[in-house]
């Protein structure tokens, strides 16, 4: 008696299974015969690019950061209030230009007392050197009196430098910066009045492995690009490199100088610097995002024609395994795996398997960029 509700439990269960296999199988069956209908598995739209022999240069890259050649923050060597501002924030000036005047109402007052002092030293020293040729004076008051004329000298010397020590002078060409003092404010000596910085040319600092100190020569080109002017590309030249290397990081300190016209580059700015290390090389090139990369190795899916069940012509992908070089741009360098002319996947890699039917279409690909180069500025 206990048994009949699980027969009839169990009898159930077993109607029910049946009639959802049975439906599974109407809908395989059918999808089956509407795939044979339909000539085989559906066809991918994808993007495609050719495979490529380029000429690259021996570049090796770093973030740099730029210096100014020439850069100081200016003060007067003197104390005092500001009585002159004579230059305006941002500013191009020249060597020479004065820039700030202190107060100097007392040394000039005191300069005047003392070139009154130095001339009337002088006027004695004539008189005293006329008489001596005569002998009516003895070589001692001569003696005196030059010696007067040369204290009061120095002293009018004094008290010219003291003025001058209170006009800030630009002490070379360059552009300026924003002012740190106001008129009628009192300084002290060292206190940053305006900074000056010379921007054209303009100093960039990078480091680079221990392991490329053979292959650096001073003169080798080099080209900067910044986010600040992405379509920009500065060029310039390695000019120098450190007399040490960084124990630490095992990285050597270069200094490249750039051609900076119209002053864009701002020492403090980072780029990124493109270093030359020689002649051009010859490698096999295809856009980077058509390379699938996974924990087994980099591979792409390369396009080739062969002919269908119906004995038409069809195009269909199959996975290769590649191995990578270095990039530049939206491009990556192929070392084994390809060859130039064959054609990769670009777009739609994710959706393929190996033997899948494609169609072509590159109406809406992206366009990758190569990194630039000194003839695209």
């Amino acid at each position: 008696m206990k048994l009949k509700p699980f027969i009839i439990a169990l009898a159930v269960l077993l109607v029910i299974v049946g009639a959802v296999a049975g439906v599974k199988a109407l809908q395989i069956g059918r999808l089956i015969a509407s795939g044979k209908e339909e000539g085989g598995p559906p066809t991918e739209t994808v993007s495609t690019a050719q495979v490529t022999r380029e000429s690259w240069d021996r570049t090796v890259e770093s973030v740099g950061s730029m210096r100014a050649v020439q850069g100081a923050d200016l003060s007067t060597e003197e104390s005092g209030v500001v009585t002159k501002i004579l230059f305006e924030n941002g500013a191009e000036v020249q060597e020479g230009d004065l820039l700030v005047e202190l107060d100097t109402d007392t040394e000039q007052a005191n300069l005047r007392s003392a070139e009154a002092e130095q001339q009337l030293a002088r006027t004695v020293y004539e008189r005293t050197r006329r008489l001596r040729e005569n002998s009516t004076v003895p070589q001692s008051d001569l003696d005196a009196a030059e010696s007067q004329l040369r204290k009061m000298t120095a002293l009018v010397e004094q008290l010219k430098a003291t003025i001058r020590k209170k006009q800030l002078n630009a002490p070379f060409s360059g552009r300026l910066g924003i002012r740190e003092a106001n008129l009628g404010q009192f300084v002290n000596q060292g206190d940053k009045i305006v900074s000056l910085q010379s921007l054209d040319p303009i100093y960039v600092d990078f480091l680079l492995p221990q392991q490329l100190l053979s292959q650096l020569v001073p003169g080798s080109e080099l080209r900067v690009v910044t986010d600040v002017y992405p379509d920009k590309v500065f060029e310039g030249q390695l000019t120098a490199a450190n007399s040490e290397i960084d124990p630490i990081t095992r990285n050597i300190r270069l200094q490249g100088t750039l051609k900076n016209p119209g002053g864009l580059l701002r020492p403090g700015m980072f780029g990124r610097v493109m270093l030359s290390l020689g002649e051009a090389e010859e490698v096999t090139a295809i856009p980077v995002n058509s390379v699938i990369t996974a924990t087994y190795g980099d591979s792409v899916f390369v396009v080739e024609e062969k002919t269908g069940e119906n004995g038409e012509k069809q195009l269909v992908a199959n996975q290769r395994f590649i191995r990578t070089g270095r990039s530049e741009g939206d491009f990556v360098a192929v070392t084994e795996g390809l060859k130039p002319g064959e054609t990769v996947v670009t777009a739609g890699a994710f959706k393929l398997r190996n033997g899948s039917v494609i169609e072509v279409n590159n109406d809406m690909a992206p366009h990758p960029e190569r990194a630039p180069r000194p003839q695209d500025s």
